[in-house]
């Protein structure tokens, strides 16, 4: 049987474990909401109990995706959206828990490498893949390599500055894409469930997210961007649409110019394959990232 991944999600909302084959299929899946307000223990212990439950002891190494910021490979993890952790040892833990190898990475550079892998960048050497949910991060593959930066958290889009002088993030800057199009900021903002708003709230979502990839696009010379989250999902073609409008109104330079921003295609799954394209990357093992054209 080819490579089985033990794929873990780590996320402000949900808190998920699943097995992946070799090509990219996740095969089985559990998921439970993120305990709001516990201590650090008692976050662990849920995650470890998940772990525990969905594993079957033929898996060769564990992938995690999890918001960061993060000491490189997730040797401490301090996700903005998961206050009980900050340095948190999620590497050793888990680690420690399955005895097998443990390789983490931010959860949207995860989904980048799935998306790379057997999604909708498969085949393409150049692109962005994001996730508009409870938080908002990007992972960057340029020449067929996932950029990972200083410290591991290369790509982070959330924290492009979209409105000069916007709502306070939790980084600490003014205007952050984050601050402004995560559902956290849309609840701030409108007193409404994320799901609930206007087409008027849907459309400026889009636009500030279509922004920020168009900044991208102008740095970086790529011409698609993939994305996922429930937010960016669940607005559907009024985001999508209001995305596309803004990146061809701010993304004139020539090389950028034409560049798409499109639906994710792993859907649901996009998480837990982007799981397991991380620990795939950290046995060595070749996603074929760019192998088209």
């Amino acid at each position: 049987m080819l490579e089985l991944v033990l794929a873990v999600d780590i996320g402000g909302t949900k808190l998920a474990v699943g097995r992946v084959d070799g090509d990219g299929v996740l095969i089985d899946q559990r998921t439970v909401p993120t305990p709001a307000g516990g201590t650090a223990g008692e976050l662990w212990d849920v995650l470890a109990g998940l772990v525990s439950t969905v594993r079957r002891g033929d898996e060769a190494v564990v992938g995690v995706g999890c918001g960061g910021p993060m000491e490189p490979d997730g040797a401490t993890v301090s996700p903005l959206n998961v206050p009980a952790w900050r340095g948190f040892p999620l590497r050793e833990r888990l680690a420690t828990l399955t005895g097998l190898p443990v390789h983490i990475d931010n959860d949207a550079k995860a989904l980048a490498l799935g998306e790379g892998w057997v999604g909708a960048a498969r085949g393409v050497r150049n692109y962005i893949a994001m996730v508009v949910s409870t938080g908002v991060g990007g992972g960057i593959v340029l020449d067929g390599r996932l950029l990972d930066g200083a410290t591991g958290n290369a790509g982070h889009i959330g924290h492009v500055i979209v409105e000069p002088g916007g709502r306070t993030c939790a980084c600490g800057a003014q205007g952050c894409l984050e601050a402004e199009a995560s559902g956290p900021s849309i609840r701030a903002t409108t007193g409404l469930d994320p799901q609930a708003v206007g087409d008027d709230v849907r459309r400026r979502v889009g636009t500030l997210v279509g922004r920020a990839v168009a900044t991208v696009a102008n740095l970086l010379d790529l011409r698609l961007a993939v994305v996922a989250g429930s937010v960016a999902l669940g607005y559907g073609a009024t985001f999508f649409d209001a995305a596309q409008a803004e990146l061809d109104a701010r993304a004139r330079i020539e090389f950028a110019r034409g560049a798409r921003i499109l639906p994710a295609g792993l859907g649901d799954a996009g998480p837990l394959v982007g799981a397991a394209a991380v620990g795939r990357r950290g046995l060595g093992l070749d996603l074929g990232l760019g192998s088209g054209t």
